[in-house]
């Protein structure tokens, strides 16, 4: 390592967003993080990721929360140290590409509201998909974190990742990213590829890993003496399994060496107890791989796709055809070209692969993402389609070689109309473009609330006025009290709505 990088490695915290997706469906509450937000923005991290991923969207449909109401709130709390996101380029935080109207408003707001680094990644590793997030995120004066999906394959080189840091770089990347989505970077490869980074890009590297496979944390700490400059782990009751390796036991690792954070390991064991606590609540959603799964390594399947596997095989009531799927998911990914194994693609392939297994003949039954995607609507895979696939898939239909985004009109016009005065700022109209049903429901049900609301605050002024005018005398029940009933229900009557008892139906 060079001299002049001997420093603290800096640690970015993942607890507030990946730790809590990778190992409780994304299901914790902005109320669960909030008594312990001071603490954390004085740790001395380098960041805190708290958004971004599919806590956008999980927020909506099973919380009943506003995901930009989190962020602002967590930023009123976290005060000092940067918050960091993950934006999947085009796709946003979504599942499909959307037009640049829409990532444009999308970074601009999410920096508005309170975002400092975003993680900008394509699925594909297709910087195509990648530029107008990063030059909207540069022009706003966020800091721009340009990300390469790590995987295997025989496509996939570390020489081939350093040319992609490479061309981020001369994008205008303030740092780079490792994303090593599954857990697949062995330590030894970890070494080299950030020493050969390090040698020939002059910016910040980033390693972002999982701890599926076992070897995270000793690929952190080969990366670390080749020189990485910050590193992603979970605080230790939400590490391990499918999330991050526990951050007290890095610092502990780099205790007294010249890369040691300088993090406080009492104070870190009180954050760790809170959410030992805060654990126990979401049981429920607790996913089925809690130690070290080496199967990984084999299928490069992440732990996240397992559950869906199981969920989709179990829907079939094919559930012991699992061991039959992870080999197919290795064969549909070289058909395919290889995509990195993570969202959206991921799905994709998994997918198809408990299709190819469950029909019994491949690709005789084709979902329409993975038609799109051999289309080529979802950028340029690694590799070349397999032939026989392409053929089954597409027929004699050409796919498209531009950007794909180069084929969207703009949208969020008429994302703005579709609301109709539901929307009550620009952020919920945006959010509508990304899941417009979700959203929708979701807009309607605080609608109703607020109406809900303004009733209560209605009937509280007109007993104010009764009290008022019996001279200050409580208002019996046969009176004002009536009355005031008689005035609510008649608004809510008008509006379809009845009361009955002392609630609101």
């Amino acid at each position: 390592m060079n001299v002049k990088q001997v420093k603290p490695v800096g640690i970015t915290d993942t607890i507030l967003r990946d730790a809590h997706q990778s190992l409780l469906a994304t299901r914790m509450r902005t109320e669960d993080m909030l008594p312990v937000a001071e603490k954390l923005d004085g740790m001395g991290f380098h960041s805190l990721e708290v958004w971004g991923g599919a806590t956008f969207d999980t927020t909506y449909r099973f919380l009943d929360e506003d995901p930009w109401e989190r962020l602002r709130t967590l930023k009123k709390h976290i005060k000092k140290t940067p918050l960091q996101m993950l934006l999947r380029g085009q796709n946003v935080v979504g599942y499909r590409h959307y037009a640049d109207d829409v990532v444009e408003a999308f970074v601009t707001k999410a920096y508005e509201n309170g975002m400092d680094i975003f993680r900008i990644f394509d699925a594909l590793n297709d910087v195509r998909n990648m530029e107008t997030a990063m030059r909207v995120t540069k022009r706003v004066g966020g800091h721009v974190q340009a990300t390469i999906c790590y995987t295997i394959s025989p496509l996939h080189t570390n020489d081939g990742f350093v040319a992609m840091a490479r061309q981020l770089a001369e994008m205008g990347a303030d740092s780079i990213c490792i994303k090593d989505m599954a857990g697949l970077l062995a330590p030894y490869d970890a070494y080299d590829l950030v020493s050969k980074m390090k040698a020939e890009i002059d910016l910040p590297i980033q390693l972002h890993s999982h701890y599926t496979s076992g070897m995270a944390s000793v690929s952190y700490l080969k990366a670390i003496e080749a020189g990485v400059d910050v590193v992603d782990t979970a605080i230790s009751t939400l590490s391990l399994g499918t999330s991050q390796p526990p951050t007290e036991a890095l610092v502990a690792a780099l205790r007294g060496t010249p890369r040691d954070p300088g993090l406080d390991l009492g104070q870190l064991s009180e954050v760790a107890k809170y959410f030992a606590g805060v654990r126990k609540r979401y049981r429920a959603f607790e996913g089925e791989l809690m130690g070290v799964d080496t199967d990984v390594l084999t299928y490069q399947v992440p732990g996240g796709m397992i559950s869906n596997l199981v969920s989709q095989l179990r829907e079939q009531n094919a559930l012991d055809r699992l061991a039959e799927v992870l080999q197919e998911v290795p064969r549909v990914r070289a058909d395919l070209g290889y995509p990195p194994l993570v969202t959206p693609s991921s799905q994709f392939v998994g997918t198809q692969a408990v299709i190819n297994v469950v029909v019994g003949e491949r690709y005789k039954v084709v979902p329409k993402e993975i038609r799109a995607y051999v289309k080529g609507m979802y950028g340029r895979p690694p590799g070349s389609i397999d032939p026989e696939a392409r053929e089954k898939i597409l027929g004699s239909e050409e796919s498209i070689d531009c950007r794909p985004a180069d084929l969207l009109e703009p949208e969020l016009e008429k994302a703005a109309a579709e609301l109709d005065g539901l929307a009550r700022a620009q952020e919920d109209v945006i959010s509508y473009a990304l899941f417009p049903q979700v959203v929708k429901e979701y807009l309607e049900r605080q609608s109703v609330c607020g109406e809900n609301q303004r009733e209560r605050e209605i009937v509280a002024a007109i007993a104010a006025v009764l009290a008022q005018q019996t001279n200050g005398k409580q208002v019996s029940p046969a009176s004002g009290a009536t009355r005031t009933r008689g005035i609510t229900a008649w608004r809510l009557a008008s509006r379809g709505q009845t009361m009955r008892g002392s609630g609101w139906r």
